[in-house]
């Protein structure tokens, strides 16, 4: 009987020694680190799946207010609906329509347009939402070719859908974030960033509600400025409001890709100005603390070449897991970034 008792008691103490060696078993949805890593969810084959479609001729370059911009519009609102992610509380769909008559300038007037909005609401503060966005437009077609934007900016809205996606399989699986995510695909950035600037206007959430934004405009390809095999990615504005979310994003790659982060663009000094030149320059002018995501340019862009085969998908893969992983920080933060 001592012999049984004692077996009992070890057996006991090493279950219990388990049970403490063993924390990697408990979710936690309470802390920004999370024990299993989130942003290994990113797919490169979901991203791939997206793209294609995005760069499919039946688009034709999905130019602002065409037929083929409208088919885009309508599989993103699709996508966004079988993955069960609704829309924000005061819409009626998932269309923001932006008018014609908001999108012209003595160079051309556009059709009338929309962008695109999914909605994740948070669990403890969802009066405080993340904005990630991406513009979805493109050049359409010009002198009978179609410039098909794989890059610019397929690949920024193909990152935009597969973070919503991972987000969403959390959802389901109980973790939801604390503050409300909104997924904004954008309309009419290549011709004057109509879109971000029409949403800052008439935005669905006050824009005070609006912790940060997190945009994403070409990140699917090398630049002439990195030709090495080192993996890279630009962050532009993320200091310029709130050392808070610089700090947020350095901290993200660091606990997840480690990707080289170049801040070149940057400078106020830089002679491209690339700091003015993207969806989020509206956010930050409405002292919204912004990054903007971007692999710089290459020998495709704003050309017919910029196509799907000549995407790099491990680059792109990596980009999106910290754009993740950001994301997953702010939502889930203390508190929101705090302005300068």
């Amino acid at each position: 009987m001592k012999k049984l008792l004692l077996l009992s008691s070890i057996y006991l103490l090493c279950i219990g020694f388990i049970q403490c060696q063993s924390p990697q078993t408990v979710v936690q949805n309470d802390s920004t680190t999370t024990k299993e890593a989130y942003f290994n969810r990113i797919s490169s084959d979901s991203i791939k799946k997206s793209l294609w479609v995005l760069t499919a001729d039946s688009l034709e370059g999905r130019r602002t207010g065409e037929p083929g911009q409208r088919k885009a519009a309508h599989y993103l609102a699709n996508y966004y609906k079988k993955l069960g992610i609704g829309i924000p509380p005061t819409a009626t769909n998932y269309f923001q329509p932006v008018p014609a008559s908001f999108m012209h300038n003595w160079q051309m007037k556009l059709k009338d347009s929309e962008n695109v909005w999914a909605y994740i609401e948070g669990s403890e503060k969802p009066e405080e939402v993340l904005v990630i966005s991406a513009h979805f437009d493109h050049m359409g077609i010009l002198l009978n070719k179609i410039y098909y934007g794989a890059d610019d900016n397929g690949s920024g809205t193909s990152a935009v859908m597969e973070i919503a996606r991972v987000f969403q399989s959390l959802v389901k699986e109980g973790i939801k974030p604390k503050r409300s995510v909104l997924f904004l695909h954008l309309t009419g950035e290549e011709f004057g960033l109509f879109g971000s600037k029409f949403y800052t206007e008439n935005p669905p959430i006050p824009l005070a509600q609006t912790i940060a934004n997190l945009n994403i405009d070409m990140i699917g390809r090398r630049s002439e400025e990195h030709h090495s095999t080192q993996d890279y990615v630009f962050l532009v504005g993320s200091d310029k409001l709130s050392q808070d979310l610089h700090d947020t994003a350095e901290k993200a790659n660091e606990e997840s890709v480690q990707l080289i982060l170049d801040y070149t663009f940057n400078d106020d000094n830089d002679p491209q100005q690339i700091y003015y030149r993207s969806d989020h320059y509206n956010f930050a002018k409405n002292n919204i603390p912004a990054i903007f995501f971007y692999n710089g340019t290459h020998e495709d862009y704003h050309l017919p070449s910029d196509t799907f085969d000549k995407i790099d998908f491990p680059i792109l893969t990596k980009r999106t897991q910290l754009i993740f992983e950001t994301a997953w920080k702010l939502a889930n933060g203390e508190h929101r970034p705090r302005l300068n």
